[in-house]
């Protein structure tokens, strides 16, 4: 190879000046020149298994390495990547790109450097170019090779034949042996064989980008993607794995993760000798300690991972590369080492400005080449990636709309032959250039901490910020540090703050590219053309909250007639009769609704005078419409009753087969289906409520000689005999469902499923033992009080310690004779426990449900039958706060929400069984406009509220969240004057650092978002009519 200083590196190309690529240099200001003198040889193994030789100077830095193979492959996005190698001790180390490299590599000759993926994005749709991506999917394939990436049969054989498309195409069953008998991906491949070829057949047609793309989109969740295991110990000896990751630093036991602390909670990471030091930020709410300690096996294995957790937080959470600290006048303190190179949002902020070329390259094991193609224009945007991120895109509807077919991810296919030369055969430069492209994408759907995104608004308002934080948000369930999938602490002995919101905010998902796009933010004036052209009578956002509820609905139920049901049809694991009995029932309401829904926009738009503008008056209504489909929805009554009879029969095939029980735990991991399965089989049920709430609000408002009241009156009555007919069912089968997702939630429990048993309440209370008070989950039923602790497994399961029946038991106050305030005690025939409440109201609540539970089990006709598989005693459990992992106070992206248990437990909040059957009735959708804390525009989004918890989409149309924001214990208001929100119809919600404000288009709209949302913040004292009704049976 020539002279590596006469070539551009990858630095030039990213846009630094001259040559070294360095950033930190003040302006107007050279980088120096390339070292001069002799040139050592060093071997690069590259992802396709390759090597090949660079020439560098000895005194040249890692930076002058790095950039020559980045070069070679034509790779603008190779600040995801790092060089390894072994180390004089036998350790393997990452080059660091600021000192020279014989400094680092002592004996060149003997040593194979090897190129690898170092920083793992939240989301491979970052990643904009197509070789980077393919060089991803090398870097899985080794990672499962190697044995580090694990995962369950099914996943190992899925991502298999993604990567046997991507290198011999299309399946064909004689050639996809013989490739699989030459090429052994894992260790006892044969035995997943036939599982790899039937993932492959269905994979007709998918080009080779499309196959890195699918293969990154199941690796990223995977728990083990992108991790590298460090030994240590924690303060008591236990041996324990940590590892860092775009979102934080996790701690593995074995291959389960355990625990997380979120970059945002953390403030300081530093090293002392072999240990390695966490400080977290104080937490008034939290009682853990604010330094955690870990033992690892040398100082140099510990300043190993302190520097890879200062380079992954300045990589991922810092706007742009930290500048190098003043040279100490007598003597340092501390080490000098500094992350090096661009951070994430400065690399996808030059890939967005389309500063370079298309490349051709080829792939190992395949004879199709690949054109590279940074974007399309805006009108295709990302054309190369297949249909699962089409979401995650910059631009308008109608471009989002453009990107919705996985057709136009195909890549251009050319056939090519082999030209004998084996310089580099899967990364081979072509002489051939492709023109400039005038726009790039960039997309991410990931939190950036409020106060910093506003910052940059203010700074850029004309352009897009991606941010740069990790996707921890979108995990139900992490310590008070983090969020599900990945996370970490920050940097070494320095403070983190600088780059970060000084207020160190949870991350919110919403602050990202996808939602904080101009063209949601309305001006006044379009405000204005809008307030003047629609309708603005009470009668008419009525009939508007019908179609945005229908229009809802009609996705809940597809889930079940479309999703569920062609999931289920590639999977032998469902009885024939379960499957009639399902979809039979639920396809024909499928059909109606749809037609009912296109009835309702097409009264909404000569109402809006979109259509027949001259007609006046006829149309101006909506009770005549309600009135004809809610009469031909009788004859639909006969599937409404079948729905008992489906929940059950579901839950008894689930119970003996394991085969549909996996089967039904994986689909509620898809992102459709963003509420519990079963939650969806009620929904029918629970529409019959929502109709008759919304005629009785027609007719309240209408005056008795309205030309729609009659018609509206008779809908009324009609819905409410049907509601009559159902209610009952329905109560028993919302008991029956809540039960069974209990039964998910518990560990050490056998038969809580039983005929006669209610759900009363759950929620978090203190119980107080020898060790003081410790923070324990009750769940509240008619015969028995169970209390539980957090437990340490990969589920984030409730351990249950205990049961106490409530037959002959007494309850009484006890703040007094105990000291603790709002203190009650529980006296069993057999055992007493004191438990304390946070708070008054808590306290009264909990004294008045369990007083009437105690009630009910002395009507019954005894004690409760034996429950618990184990009872350890309490005192054995050394859990404490600090030890388990968190619910986000803020939004959560990208995920399904957190169960109702876990957020009552990090919330410190109860639920009433009361209470949910509330939230049944209290559905809403519509658009709203969000406005943060501290930003400027509003932003259009849509929003559905259901189970306690507000779901955000980009429109309608989406068939999955975009991020979600769990209600308890959050507090609804009106913004005061000191808060300059001066428009009307805005409410806002807020707990503890957590501010937003919501603006509805109405007085009418902003009213209903007003009391379905205090319906989930707020619960007062209630007589339940639970006390009255008889008990449910099944």
């Amino acid at each position: 190879m020539g002279e590596t200083e006469q070539r551009p590196t990858a630095g030039s190309r990213l846009g630094a000046q001259e040559n070294a690529g360095i950033s930190t240099l003040e302006h107007g200001q050279k980088p120096p020149m390339t070292p001069p003198g002799k040139l050592i040889s060093i071997k690069i193994q590259m992802l396709d298994d390759t090597q090949e030789t660079f020439d560098v100077p000895q005194r040249a830095p890692g930076k002058v390495l790095h950039d020559a193979v980045c070069n070679h492959l034509n790779l603008v996005e190779g600040d995801y990547f790092g060089l390894e190698f072994p180390d004089h001790k036998k350790m393997m180390v990452w080059l660091d790109l600021l000192k020279p490299v014989m400094k680092q590599i002592r004996r060149p000759k003997h040593v194979v450097v090897k190129f690898v993926v170092k920083f793992f994005p939240p989301d491979h749709a970052q990643l904009q170019e197509e070789l980077t991506r393919y060089l991803f999917a090398l870097q899985v394939k080794q990672d499962l090779a190697q044995g580090r990436l694990t995962c369950n049969d099914t996943s190992t054989a899925l991502l298999i034949s993604h990567i046997v498309q991507s290198e011999i195409g299309d399946f064909d069953e004689t050639i996809d042996r013989e490739h699989l008998a030459k090429n052994k991906y894992i260790p006892q491949q044969e035995a997943l064989e036939d599982k790899i070829m039937e993932f492959h057949r269905s994979h007709m047609g998918q080009t080779p980008a499309e196959s890195d793309f699918q293969l990154l989109e199941i690796a990223r969740r995977l728990e083990m993607y992108g991790i590298r295991l460090h030994p240590a110990k924690d303060r008591e000896g236990t041996k324990i794995n940590l590892a860092v990751a775009n979102t934080g630093i996790l701690v593995f036991q074995g291959h389960t993760k355990i625990n997380a602390f979120n970059w945002a909670k953390v403030r300081k990471l530093s090293f002392k000798r072999k240990r390695f030091l966490i400080k977290l930020r104080p937490d008034v709410n939290s009682s853990f300690q604010d330094t955690l300690e870990f033992l690892m096996a040398s100082r140099d294995f510990c300043k190993s991972f302190w520097k890879i957790c200062v380079e992954h937080h300045a990589f991922f959470r810092l706007f742009e590369e930290p500048k190098p600290k003043p040279k100490p006048v007598l003597f340092s303190r501390g080490s000098s080492f500094r992350f090096s190179g661009r951070t994430q949002k400065q690399v996808l902020d030059y890939v967005k400005e389309g500063g370079h070329k298309k490349v051709q390259f080829e792939r190992k094991h395949s004879k199709i080449r690949s054109i590279r193609s940074l974007t399309a224009q805006p009108s295709e945007q990302r054309t190369e990636v297949p249909k699962q991120s089409s979401s995650f895109a910059y631009g308008d509807d109608s471009d989002a709309a453009a990107v919705q077919s996985c057709q136009q991810g195909k890549e251009l296919r050319a056939s090519t032959e082999d030209t004998g030369q084996h310089k580099s055969p899967s990364l081979k430069k072509s002489p051939k250039e492709g023109r400039k492209v005038d726009g790039a994408v960039v997309s991410a759907v990931e939190e950036e901490e409020e106060a910093a995104t506003d910052r940059i608004q203010q700074n850029r308002p004309q352009s897009q910020q991606p941010s740069t934080a990790g996707s921890l948000t979108g995990s139900p369930h992490l310590s008070e540090l983090s969020i599900n999938s990945q996370g970490g602490p920050s940097v070494a002995n320095m403070s983190l703050s600088p780059n970060l919101s000084p207020d160190a905010k949870q991350s919110s998902p919403l602050i990202s590219p996808l939602l904080n796009d101009p063209s949601c933010v309305r001006t006044e004036e379009e405000e204005e053309v809008r307030k003047k052209r629609f309708p603005t009578e009470k009668a008419y956002f009525i009939a508007k909250e019908v179609a945005t509820t229908e229009r809802t609905y009609l996705k809940d139920l597809e889930v079940i007639t479309s999703w569920f049901q062609t999931a289920v049809s590639k999977e032998d694991c469902m009885p024939e009769t379960l499957k009639n009995l399902i979809f039979s029932n639920f396809e024909p309401l499928h059909k109606f609704h749809t037609g009912f829904l296109k009835e309702i926009e097409q009264r909404l738009a000569l109402w809006e005078g979109r259509s027949n503008a001259h007609i006046k008056g006829g149309h101006q209504r909506i009770g005549d419409v309600m009135l004809k489909n809610i009469q031909s929805m009788k004859q639909l009554t006969v599937h409404l009753w079948k729905h008992n009879e489906i929940l059950t029969e579901l839950e008894n095939g689930i119970k003996n087969s394991r085969k549909l029980e996996t089967f039904c735990r994986d689909f509620e991991l898809q992102k459709v289906c963003y509420l519990p399965l079963n939650t969806f089989l009620l929904r029918p049920l629970h529409r019959l409520m929502h109709y008759k709430q919304i005629m009785e609000r027609l007719c309240k408002h209408y005056p008795p000689n309205h030309a729609d009241f009659r018609d509206s009156r008779a809908a009324l009555a009609e819905i409410s005999e049907m509601v009559a007919q159902l209610h009952g069912n329905m109560i028993k089968m919302e008991n029956f469902q809540k039960l069974h997702e209990l039964k998910k939630d518990l560990i050490g429990i056998d038969n809580l499923v039983i005929p006669g048993r209610e759900f009363i309440r759950l929620g978090s209370l203190s119980k107080l033992s020898g060790k003081g008070l410790q923070q324990r989950m009750f769940f509240l039923f008619n015969d028995i009080l169970l209390y539980t602790s957090r437990g340490l497994t990969a589920s984030n399961q409730f351990k249950v310690h205990g049961h106490l029946p409530l037959y002959g038991m007494t309850i009484e106050e006890s703040e007094e004779e105990w000291g603790v305030p709002h203190c009650l005690t529980l006296r069993g025939q057999q055992q007493s426990i004191i438990v304390a409440a946070s708070t008054r109201a808590e306290m009264d609540k909990w004294t008045e449900d369990i007083q009437m539970a105690i009630d009910l089990a002395e009507k019954s006709s005894g004690p409760a039958p034996e429950l618990l598989a184990s009872s350890p005693p309490d005192n054995k459990d050394p859990l404490s706060v600090s030890d388990c992992t968190s619910l986000p106070a803020g939004l959560i992206s990208d995920q399904r929400p957190v169960s109702i248990s876990c957020v009552c437990w990090y919330r410190m909040q109860s639920l009433s069984f009361y209470d949910i059957l509330q939230s049944d009735e209290n559905q809403l959708s519509g658009n709203l406009l969000r406005k943060f804390k501290n930003s400027n525009g509003w932003q259009k989004l849509w929003v559905v509220f259901t189970n306690f918890c507000m779901f955000f989409y980009k429109s309608h149309q989406d068939n999955h969240p975009l991020a979600s924001l769990p209600l308890l214990g959050y507090s609804l208001t009106i913004p005061s004057e000191s808060e300059n929100i001066h428009k009307d119809y805005v409410f806002k919600l807020h707990f503890k650092s957590h501010v937003y404000y919501f603006r509805a288009e109405s007085e009418y709209t902003f009213e209903r978002w007003m009391e379905v949302i205090r319906s989930a913040t707020s619960s007062a004292l209630r007589t339940r009519a639970l006390s009255h009704r008889e008990p449910h049976t099944y």
